[in-house]
């Protein structure tokens, strides 16, 4: 299988220099030149979580060994990085058909784990088959998980370093300290005075600099990217709709070729994204939702068929959805357009120059065939959390409420009670204080772990031992730039 651009379709390349390359020379974004579809009764064979890895990375790897692709995924999903060694439990989460595909049992304790352990091992095994001798430099623009999975997945892996931008007051204090704490010989993180929309800009504009390019060869280097921008980054995360689907038809929760339906909060548009695909390779999943906080920009653009990040930007207690341009949405621009480069990049133009673009009518109709979108705000956040623990014992994190919320109003609009999963992408020890304040419970004194301590005693639910190992590591990395000094940064920090 090869991959071709968004916005240049002549622009062909194998898996391996995709995984590598990260970004197309001209700004647009890998995909497959065909889609693999799974064939009647594939799904149907009873496989764990690693085997259905290799199942479905098969597919897409076409330049990759069956022993390759075994060897990178048996060394992301084994050995205890994941909590019970599975990556992905579902939980049932009461009576009315709705489970969690609880996403966060690795080593950061959110969703970017499972594409952020395998990674890695893609892109060295790419580079052994490129005969790579370049370093590979891997910026990150991060809205509060990505970078601190990208840390860990990259930390001391031979021949790579790893540059993590976030925004300054935009995520966490638990994803800051677990960013600034990272251990790691080839890392570096660095605050930016702005927005995640700022750092993603700018790690972008750092990728296409041609200038930047050229000081980097000079110097044995390579740029490439660990966000979902990197098609290896994307296609692990649509390993678990797949395994999640089959999972439920095993456990006779569901029959073959039944619907079920798919809520995701969302940000950056990768993780619905992956469950798209998951859909158009023939996984029975139904309605797709896509939950939003009070950064609405996703719900207008299902809804109305304009996307306008003209609007004001909200610091919310869902930090790692507060993102105004999501760049995976590009991507699904590229299959509702029926592959049309030229059009792609005229409404990625349109974007970068007025802050907008609005779809044919062709292309919003086949948007919503597939697309619900819902929004709520931070009260009503709040709301769902300690509802849902009142009354079913769960303890969701912000971001997974966001997604309840979306489920909810999506059965009240629509009248579905189609089986749904709803997707939990974070621990909610990540975001503590919030869920404390969420459930009405004061948080005595100004110690970092007070509300850790705190949510534990009154919910009995464990801080998972990822979290619990912060204490006592003091920060490495206190940097802060802005958006236009970031490439004077990455010069700076490697040594350029």
């Amino acid at each position: 299988m090869n991959y071709i651009s968004t916005r240049d379709t002549s622009c062909r390349r194998s898996a391996d220099e995709v995984i590598l390359q990260g970004i197309s020379e001209e700004g647009g974004l890998f995909v497959p030149e065909e889609l693999p579809l799974f064939q009647p009764g594939e799904m149907e064979v009873p496989l764990d979580y690693c085997a259905r890895a290799e199942q479905v990375l098969g597919k897409f790897l076409g330049s990759f060994t069956p022993e390759e692709i075994r060897a990178c995924v048996r060394g992301a999903y084994t050995g205890g990085r994941f909590e019970n060694d599975t990556p992905a439990p579902l939980r049932q989460a009461g009576t009315d058909g709705t489970y969690l595909l609880e996403l966060w049992h690795g080593p950061t304790c959110a969703f970017k784990d499972l594409a952020l352990q395998i990674l890695p091992r893609l892109m060295a095994a790419s580079a052994a088959k490129r005969e790579t001798k370049e370093e590979i430099v891997i910026l990150v623009a991060t809205s509060g998980d990505t970078g601190k999975a990208a840390l860990e997945g990259f930390a001391d892996a031979e021949g790579t370093r790893v540059l993590v931008f976030y925004p300054q007051n935009g995520v966490s204090e638990m994803q800051k300290l677990q960013m600034r704490a990272q251990d790691g010989n080839n890392v570096a993180v660095c605050a930016i005075e702005g927005n995640f929309d700022d750092a993603q800009s700018g790690v972008k504009r750092i990728f296409t600099d041609e200038g930047m390019k050229s000081l980097l060869s000079a110097h044995g280097m390579r740029f490439s990217s660990a966000n979902s921008i990197n098609w290896g980054r994307l296609l692990p995360q649509i390993v678990y709709y797949v395994h999640a689907y089959a999972a439920l038809a095993e456990e006779g929760k569901i029959a073959f070729g039944e619907p079920v339906n798919v809520v995701v909060p969302t940000g950056n548009f990768g993780n619905i994204l992956a469950a798209y695909y998951a859909k158009r390779m023939g996984v029975p999943l139904g309605r797709l939702v896509c939950a939003s906080n009070r950064n609405n920009v996703l719900t207008d653009f299902i809804r109305t068929g304009v996307y306008d990040r003209n609007r004001p930007f909200f610091p919310s207690l869902s930090p790692s959805m507060d993102i105004l341009i999501s760049s995976n949405l590009e991507r699904l621009l590229f299959a509702l357009s029926s592959r049309d480069a030229v059009a792609v990049r005229r409404l990625m133009l349109s974007l970068a120059g007025d802050g907008r673009y609005s779809l044919s009518g062709d292309m919003h109709d086949l948007l919503c065939d597939i697309f619900s979108g819902f929004y709520c705000d931070d009260e009503r956040t709040k709301t769902v959390i300690r509802t849902v623990f009142k009354e079913r014992g769960i303890l969701l994190d912000t971001h997974t409420a966001v997604a309840w919320a979306a489920c909810e109003d999506y059965r009240e609009a629509t009248g579905d009670s189609a089986p749904a999963l709803v997707v939990s992408t974070a621990s909610p020890y990540k975001f503590a204080g919030s869920v404390c304040d969420a459930l009405g419970i004061p948080v005595p004194g100004e110690d970092f772990f007070a509300p850790l301590d705190t949510l534990h005693a009154a919910t009995g639910c464990p801080v998972p031992a990822p979290i619990g190992r912060l204490r006592g590591k003091a920060p490495r990395f206190s940097d802060v730039c802005t958006k236009d000094t970031m490439a004077a940064y990455v010069s700076r920090t490697l040594g350029l």
